[in-house]
């Protein structure tokens, strides 16, 4: 009955102690480090999926490529080489400190005499106490071993060899112990057993249940947090799998004021905190210190870095423009970052999530000073070519309008004109997921850089009332008054032209076209209806501007463009997605730092059993092992000589040796 498991023992035994087994091991870890390298780890799953797609997510997510290091199969070939190097040692270190003790001064003549290198000398006088002098020069330890008339000189060098192979396999061992201490295992088996979760819902830090809290005497963590100028903040949010869970820190941190300074072109030179670590029973401050990238500050065993920057809640002051109405008026609104406000349109109540505040945008420029937005499409199909001069063109800020049904679009607004074309707009885009480019909007400027010009043409053409009026100015400019038939005619096309155009922008126009109209006429058709509806808009224009008691447009080049522009854009707000749109015109910015916090106690055994591995590295590939024996005899000396390692250098070695022994011997 113990035969099998005696078997079975050794097998396991033998798989432990395995080289070849272990380096296998070692190799697959090697991998998986470049992986976790080279993937960035512990981001929110939704990031994952954008970037690789549904399939190659669910891959990773099967492999564990998202959080290698604390993964189970990490943390397994972890042990097992823990094991198995433990194992080697323990069964291979007796013998190699007793190697490196031995001498092998017990060695006899016909072994000697069947060494590779060998060599022997007749000798007439006695050259032991100069061959003996002769090792001492060399840097050998030596013990000598007599027999009657016969003395053998047993001599080595470089016993420290056999030291790299200590120092290497302790270096695994330690190198892992120090992985398994910052894997976190106790965290996993909580996790396994249910005493922790993670928490997926997007609540409030201080409504985060027990269960997905960790307290301050966790074993290792790495976790983020963001902390605006002027507060304070006692955790630290950890990503695992599509959760997080909340650490909380023995102490506060507190951010006094956040510094960054700029290149010329406003892209980040350096950025910097000034911080305060805060008690958290009595609320004094304790230290006060400046961290920066790649200097982080370690306080009770918990390194701060650095890591990122940040809104910290700006406030904005903007004016909403409804797209759909009449009066072509403004309304305030404001928000700050990370906050919400409601916002009615067309009996609707929407919701705006202020997502994201830049006060420098770089830009690609054109040839004529205009920003190019690279990767980013432009509504309506005004795509912009790609050019490399890079220009800060000022804030901008990310928002979300959430229609009560739960849908969400995103949109980003330029604070400031853009010069495209010699022609100046406000650029606003729009995307329906995040792994979507921005389409771009383009809403004209009027001659005083504006965009109340724009948006009292728009509420024109859709206010029915005001048709006939601008259909009767356009006929009248169009046909003499003596023609009044065709006027009148003229006039009741241009009315259902402009109804049509109210209800879907070129696409409706298009769409009538088609269904009405044979399609050997369409084309005459279009540009028929095109100038008569560029020509009506540059009449309700006049009107607007008659209105609001403005000067009237004068028909030019300047004017024409403008018209045009002002139609695309009317018609592309039937895809913008959103009743209305946000324009910045102030703002109070409120900065924030982000630091990465990191307790590690593992950290420095890692440390420590790298130091190992290179001392092991160094003692084995560059101190080698010499072994040499002189057999002294009444009428002979023999010389034998072995190394571990069979080198060019050991031959030399060992003609040199030879050549310096044949003189001594024939000497004296």
């Amino acid at each position: 009955m113990n035969k099998p498991s005696a078997t079975f023992s050794r097998s396991f035994y033998e798989l432990l102690s395995s080289m070849r087994f272990a380096i296998s091991l070692l190799s697959v870890l090697a991998i998986a480090s470049i992986i976790g390298t080279v993937l960035k780890q512990n981001e929110p799953y939704a990031n994952y999926i954008i970037q690789f797609g549904q399939y190659w997510f669910n891959v990773f997510k099967w492999l564990g490529l998202y959080d290698v290091y604390h993964s189970p199969w990490f943390v397994v070939i972890l042990s097992f080489l823990v094991l198995s190097t433990s194992t080697c040692i323990y069964r291979n270190l007796p013998s190699m400190l007793r190697e490196m003790r031995s001498y092998r001064e017990h060695a006899t003549e016909q072994s000697l005499r069947h060494f590779q290198h060998y060599a022997e000398f007749a000798r007439q006088g006695n050259p032991a106490p100069t061959l003996m002098q002769y090792l001492d020069v060399q840097g050998y330890k030596y013990k000598q071993q007599a027999d009657g008339a016969t003395l053998l000189l047993a001599a080595k060098r470089g016993s420290a060899n056999r030291l790299g192979y200590i120092l290497t396999h302790s270096a695994i061992v330690l190198i892992c112990i120090g992985g398994l201490i910052d894997s976190n295992i106790p965290l996993k088996l909580e996790q396994a057993f249910n005493i922790k979760h993670i928490e997926t819902r997007d609540i409030p830090e201080s409504q985060v249940p027990a269960i997905s809290r960790l307290a301050p005497g966790n074993l290792s963590f790495r976790g983020n947090v963001t902390i605006p100028e002027g507060t304070s903040a006692d955790v630290v949010f950890l990503n695992i799998g599509d959760g997080y869970m909340v650490q909380d820190l023995p102490f506060k941190i507190g951010l006094d004021k956040f510094h960054i300074e700029h290149y010329t072109t406003g892209q980040p030179k350096s950025f910097a905190s000034d911080i305060v670590i805060i008690d958290k029973k009595t609320g004094l401050p304790l230290l006060k210190h400046t961290i920066t990238v790649n200097h982080p500050l370690t306080y009770d065993g918990i390194a701060i870095y650095q890591a990122s920057f940040g809104d910290g809640g700006t406030h904005l002051n903007m004016d909403g423009w409804n797209l759909f109405d009449r009066t072509g008026v403004s309304f305030p609104v404001t928000g700050a970052i990370h906050d919400e406000s409601k916002l009615a349109a067309d009996d609707t109540e929407y919701t705006v999530e202020f997502t994201d505040f830049r006060p420098f945008n770089i830009e690609s420029m054109g040839d004529q000073g205009e920003p190019v937005h690279d990767t980013r499409a432009v509504i309506g199909g005004n795509a912009v070519a790609d050019h490399k001069d890079l220009h800060n063109i000022g804030p901008s800020f990310q928002y979300k309008i959430r229609n009560p049904d739960g849908q969400a679009k995103e949109y980003s607004n330029y604070m400031l004109p853009v010069l495209i074309d010699k022609r100046w707009y406000m650029l606003s885009g729009m995307r329906e997921a995040p792994n979507e480019p921005f389409h771009y909007i383009r809403f004209p400027l009027d001659p005083d850089r504006t965009l109340a010009g724009f948006m009292r043409l728009r509420g024109a053409l859709l206010d029915a009332k005001l048709y006939p009026e601008i259909a009767q100015r356009f006929a009248k400019s169009a046909i003499p008054d003596s023609n009044p038939e065709a006027q009148a005619k003229l006039a009741d096309s241009t009315v259902k032209v402009l109804g049509i155009f109210a209800k879907g922008g070129y696409k409706a126009l298009s769409d009538f076209i088609e269904s009405r109209i044979p399609a050997a006429e369409r084309d005459k058709a279009a540009q028929t209806y095109l100038k008569i509806l560029e020509l009506s808009a540059f009449e309700a224009y006049n009107i607007t501007q008659a209105r609001a008691n403005q000067p009237a447009p004068k028909m030019d080049d300047e004017t024409g463009w403008f018209i045009r522009d002002s139609l695309n854009s009317f018609s592309d707000i039937f895809f913008y997605g959103a009743p209305v749109y946000l324009q910045l015109a102030n703002y109070d910015e409120v900065q924030a730092t982000g630091l990465q916090l990191t307790r590690s106690p593992g950290k420095n055994i890692v440390y420590g059993g790298s130091a190992l591995l290179v001392l092991g590295v160094f003692a084995m590939f560059f101190i080698r092992e010499r072994r040499l024996w002189l057999l002294i005899k009444p009428d002979q000396v023999l010389f034998a000589m072995s190394s571990n390692r069979k080198t060019l250098d050991f031959e030399n070695e060992f003609t040199q040796h030879q050549q310096h022994i044949a003189e001594i011997v024939k000497e004296t």
